[in-house]
């Protein structure tokens, strides 16, 4: 497998730098420390460096030996998740409550060891922007980057990015064309019915009998309202409501993910719901409220990108290690922002084998350390692709 020779040469460094942001995990915003070290890990390389873009995301501009107009935007994401680790590598989180479950400690290394040999050689015509970027998990730190001007400050024509998947081979890649990833929305129904006593129901408007109703409709909105060939979950995952057995109370609150992947199908569930609500606000003569609050979008792979990302893996582990047409995943990026705003494609790289097996947001993950050097090889094929030097 053609390793680029000199990231191999600096693999032990990737790996200690990997555990080295395990053992120090950060939360959304929170990634100080991280994004510290990867600026200053830039600075030495003579790369020039941009903080607190985002907040605490960080974007190094690395310029090739030769002139060239053209620009590429490579990211990857730095925070953790709000777990306990419960496994025990010798760089298990010393941060109560914290742990990288999600292997952004690996993407974030990956990236340095990309800069580091794109600095390092410069053998490329134009600008690679290496974008290290908070609050994926929930934070939607890709959309506060671009509102902080990313790519208003630093050109870009085209951006990737990379997620590790336990569930592929190691050092395999997988992608498809199109949507990848689903839409993520949240919704929140309040039930402002008219309380009582349970022993004179007629005399309230009952918020249970009413969510009661909200809930069914929504086990049947995917199965009779959505095209077949099209991927969509409604789950209704929170319903409160009463304090007391004898007591109708005044008020029940449904909460609700909403997983979708084309915005024809996230607007019409969002409407359906909307109308249902006014409709038994209005025959039970009360106020219902639906908050539906839309979280990332579909990530959406351009179609020439989704080629140029596949030639590039092709030339690091051969074309037959690359699926091209992954199965479409309800799981959500806010990478979605970037693609929404630049051309670009997202790759899966796998990092399943009989030691790295449990799956991303288990509290036993850990990032296989063993495809480090290949996801670096990639960004570094794909700049040279992209970019080549005359």
């Amino acid at each position: 497998m053609p390793i680029k020779n000199r990231i191999a040469d600096f693999e032990a460094d990737m790996r200690e730098w990997r555990q080295d942001f395990h053992a120090h995990p950060e939360l959304c915003y929170e990634e100080t420390r991280t994004a510290g070290i990867v600026a200053d890990k830039l600075r030495s390389w003579g790369i020039e460096v941009h903080e607190q873009i985002g907040k605490t995301g960080v974007v190094g501009v690395i310029k090739g030996n030769q002139d060239g107009t053209g620009s590429i935007g490579i990211r990857a994401d730095m925070d953790a998740l709000p777990m306990q680790e419960v496994g025990n590598p010798a760089y298990k989180s010393t941060v109560p409550g914290k742990m990288h479950a999600c292997g952004h400690d690996g993407h974030t290394a990956t990236l340095l060891g990309a800069a580091r040999y794109l600095a390092e050689t410069r053998n490329f015509a134009g600008t690679v922007n290496v974008i290290f970027q908070p609050a994926e998990e929930g934070g939607a730190g890709a959309k506060a980057m671009i509102d902080d001007g990313l790519f208003d400050r630093f050109n870009c024509d085209t951006v990737y990015g990379l997620h590790n998947m336990p569930q592929l081979p190691k050092n395999q890649f997988a992608i498809r064309k199109g949507p990848l990833l689903a839409a993520a929305d949240g919704m929140k129904i309040t039930i402002n019915g008219r309380g009582g006593h349970a022993a004179i129901p007629h005399l309230t408007v009952d918020p249970i009998a009413i969510g009661t109703q909200i809930y069914q409709a929504a086990q049947t909105i995917v199965s009779r309202k959505v095209n077949p060939v099209e991927g969509a979950v409604v789950s209704i995952t929170q319903f409160h409501a009463g304090t007391a057995n004898n007591v109708i109370p005044h008020q029940a609150v449904l909460d609700a993910s909403i997983r979708t992947t084309s915005a024809e199908t996230r607007n019409m569930i969002r409407s359906y719901f909307q109308d249902l609500c006014d409709a038994l606000a209005k025959v039970n003569g009360i106020e219902i409220l639906c908050d539906y609050r839309e979280g990332y979008p579909v990530t959406v792979n351009h179609a020439a990108q989704t080629d140029r990302i596949v030639a590039a893996a092709a030339q690091v582990v051969g074309p037959q290690a690359i699926e091209t047409e992954t199965d479409l995943l309800m799981g959500s990026e806010d990478f979605s922002f970037m693609l929404e705003e630049r051309p670009g494609a997202f790759i899966f790289l796998g990092g399943g084998d009989e030691t790295h097996f449990h799956s991303v947001h288990h509290p036993e993950y850990d990032y296989n350390d063993e495809v480090l050097t290949t996801g670096a090889s990639l960004w570094a094929a794909l700049v040279e692709q992209e970019l080549p030097a005359k």
